[in-house]
């Protein structure tokens, strides 16, 4: 049973700021042990693509730093490249992204270096024992780094369910071509349900869309599984088969979180952050109502049991009425399965405790 160190949000006097509470957390967690002097030590968050803004705070990132700075590390910003064309698909305008969102040296106190290098180019293949991959890529930066704090912002998603620790390994620590090869499924295209306005074929990164006959048409040798057609579609007419699609998705991404922390046991610790808690991944450029109140802030150093206590406190809520949350309103309920319905949320953490990432069981000890 791994211990998950929690603070709440309250705040009635003096030494209680969010960014107080932080430092606290980082201290209980053991994080200090695992940095050593001298570390390059990564910090990997997600700065949000252009339009979101509920990615995590800088003031928050930035108390992490200072506390790595002050154990004589070394500690650098860090994500990795889009597979969708967007804000973030090259390091030069993924560095613009973050400094306009608050990531800049003034702020953070800490560069940000883009993992992968300038076209997502930058990576090395590591074995991993997983489900479906032998090996997978991960970006050099990461490899390179000799500790790493993974800050993450919890929120829901399409396609995971929902997007923490593992997901922030998983997709976040992967160049574009690792996180196509987690995608790897294909959506199909309801001919009958398509306008052919053509939208699909103004956000798809491959070229694998184009129009035929005025109806859309997925060419499957270019898709890269993305799902960014179906989120541009303004009729619903390209789905994927939920059936059969998820769970293998799910898995695929568990293998890739497995090999972001290669080389590193003992040395990788986590904070989640459960606030502005949307239907959506900080990728999409918008950013919806939040489907339940802000609960706190995490700390482990197990990514498994930091998520999976995540999920429990996210379900003991009471849902927000006139969001994305259609269903599962009530504390106990699945708030992910109310909002993605074809999601498997839970059989992430399931699935990650299954190939060693970490284990589910956990103890919350409140700071």
């Amino acid at each position: 049973m791994t211990d998950v160190y929690f603070a709440d949000l309250r705040a009635r006097g003096p030494g209680e700021s969010k960014s107080q509470k932080i430092r606290r957390l980082f201290d209980a967690a053991g994080f200090g042990r695992m940095v050593r002097p001298g570390d390059l030590t990564a910090i990997k968050l997600h700065v949000g693509e252009r339009g979101c803004d509920t990615y995590l705070r800088p003031i928050f990132a930035r108390q992490v730093v200072e506390k790595v700075r002050e154990r004589g590390a070394h500690p650098f910003i860090t994500d990795t490249g889009t597979l969708y064309a967007g804000s973030r698909s090259d390091a030069v305008r993924h560095t613009v992204t973050a400094i306009e969102h608050g990531f800049d040296y003034a702020v953070v106190g800490a560069p940000v270096i883009i993992a992968d290098g300038l076209l997502g180019g930058y990576w090395r293949e590591v074995a991993v024992a997983g489900k479906h991959f032998e090996s997978v890529h991960i970006a050099g930066g990461i490899l390179d780094a000799d500790s790493m704090i993974v800050l993450s912002h919890v929120k829901g998603h399409d396609l995971a369910g929902f997007g923490g620790a593992i997901k922030n390994l998983a997709m976040g620590c992967s160049p574009p071509s690792g996180k196509a090869e987690q995608h790897a499924g294909r959506p199909f295209v309801e001919i009958e349900r398509c306008g052919g306005c053509g939208k699909c074929t103004l956000v798809c990164p491959q070229a694998a869309m184009t129009l035929v006959e005025g109806r859309a048409y997925l060419n499957p040798e270019h898709c890269v599984g993305c799902g960014d057609c179906m989120r541009a579609c303004p009729e619903g007419a390209i789905e994927f088969d939920w059936t059969t699609e998820i769970r293998p998705f799910i898995e695929r991404l568990c293998d890739y979180a497995l090999g972001a922390v290669h080389g590193k046991a003992g040395r990788v610790g986590y904070i989640n952050f459960l606030v502005n808690i949307t239907p959506d991944c900080d990728c999409v450029p918008w950013s919806d109502a939040a489907i339940v109140p802000d609960i706190g802030i995490l700390a482990s150093t197990d990514p498994v049991a930091i998520d999976q206590a995540s999920l429990d406190l996210v379900n003991s809520e009471r849902g927000f009425a006139r969001t994305h949350l259609a269903a599962n309103h009530a504390p106990g309920e699945d708030k992910f399965k109310g909002t993605w319905d074809y999601t498997d949320s839970r059989y992430q953490t399931t699935c990650a405790a299954r190939i060693g990432l970490g284990e589910e069981d956990y103890r919350l000890i409140e700071v």
